[in-house]
């Protein structure tokens, strides 16, 4: 059997598909999936081994260089109509993913329900539609979306992302390292820099080096603020997906705000701490046996904004996520660990 698989983005979302695909391969055995996904997330997609093909999309560049794009585009359209599918899965519920779905060849095309999108009108395009409300975690969802259009029981087993850790993680000759994840989106979902720095000052003592990496002028000023006078603090310059993926499966354990690298860490089953403050996790949070969610503890929270109305001029970390004291979340981040012993 021949399945497409279109999940566009984000990084969290993609590898919140990861347990879906790998119930599906234990499920039927011989099954092929390919995945159509952002050309930005192709090498997470590629990490899977029930994928495959991943057919790269340049939809990122088509809008900042819609000329310069073209050629790829349309050799990314040959690719997708090169072959016919049995069955063709819109995981995501966008209209845009529904229209990759529908310029696909094949068989039945399979996604949420109109009710149960994210887009109401993408449903409009399936052959089948799966009620499955937002009242569970995307990944879970996922899983549901997968049993129901394949056939089998929906399994009772924990979210398993099937990646190979082992054989992505970066071989290091340096000591043993943490990663800290400070860089996000909304600055409502920062932490403060001396809670990083606390968090950098106890790898230190244990032996460990504190990796960050820093993309853009904001974050590059932020790790330098976070670096000064602890020698422990390794910074990488910023690199392609492709290059911080062996970094982050290498680590002894992550902390990180509400951001996709954070899922990533989890997915690999690392020590993973997540720290949350105007988002809820509880329907796109961490998956991982070995991951645990500090939950912002103030009545606002989570508020769901970008802009914090209780401190508008916070700086780093809103109140919500200041909460978090640093010695708690190193002692969670060593309980989780096999370095938990200090030893160096």
């Amino acid at each position: 059997m021949r399945v497409l698989l279109v999940k566009l983005s984000s990084l969290g979302d993609v590898v919140h598909t990861f347990p879906a695909l790998t119930d599906a391969a234990s499920a039927l055995p011989g099954i092929e999936i390919d995945w159509v996904v952002d050309e930005a997330f192709a090498p997470l997609a590629r990490l899977h081994p029930a994928i495959r093909r991943v057919i790269p999309l340049p939809i990122r560049r088509m809008k900042k260089t819609p000329r310069a794009a073209l050629g790829d585009l349309r050799l990314a359209m040959h690719e997708l109509r090169a072959v016919r599918y049995d069955l063709i899965v819109d995981a995501q519920g966008l209209v845009k993913s529904a229209i990759v779905g529908r310029l696909a060849r094949g068989g039945r095309r399979h996604g949420f329900s109109r009710d149960t999108a994210r887009e109401g009108m993408a449903a409009l395009t399936y052959d089948i539609g799966h009620a499955l409300p937002e009242v569970e975690h995307m990944a879970t969802r996922i899983r549901r979306l997968f049993a129901a259009m394949l056939g089998y029981p929906m399994p009772e087993t924990p979210a398993d992302s099937g990646l190979d850790r082992g054989a992505i993680a970066a071989r290091s000759t340096t000591r043993p390292y943490i990663v800290l994840i400070h860089g996000t989106t909304w600055p409502t979902k920062t932490w403060t820099v001396e809670g990083w720095r606390a968090l950098a000052r106890a790898a230190g003592e244990a032996g460990l080096d504190a990796l960050v990496f820093a993309h853009g002028e904001q974050e590059r000023a932020r790790v330098e603020a976070i670096a000064e006078g602890i020698p422990a603090v390794r910074r990488l310059p910023p690199g392609r997906l492709e290059a911080v993926i062996p970094v982050i499966a290498g680590a002894e354990g992550v902390v990180t705000v509400d951001t996709g690298l954070g899922h990533l860490a989890a997915a690999f089953d690392l020590p993973t701490i997540g720290l949350y403050g105007p988002t809820n996790p509880g329907l796109t949070g961490l998956i991982g046996a070995r991951a645990r969610e500090f939950i912002g503890r103030l009545p606002c929270a989570p508020c769901e904004k970008s802009g914090c109305a209780v401190r508008p001029d916070f700086g780093e970390g809103p109140p919500c996520l200041a909460d978090h004291a640093p010695d708690e979340v190193w002692r969670a981040l060593q309980a989780l660990s096999p370095l938990s012993d200090g030893r160096p």
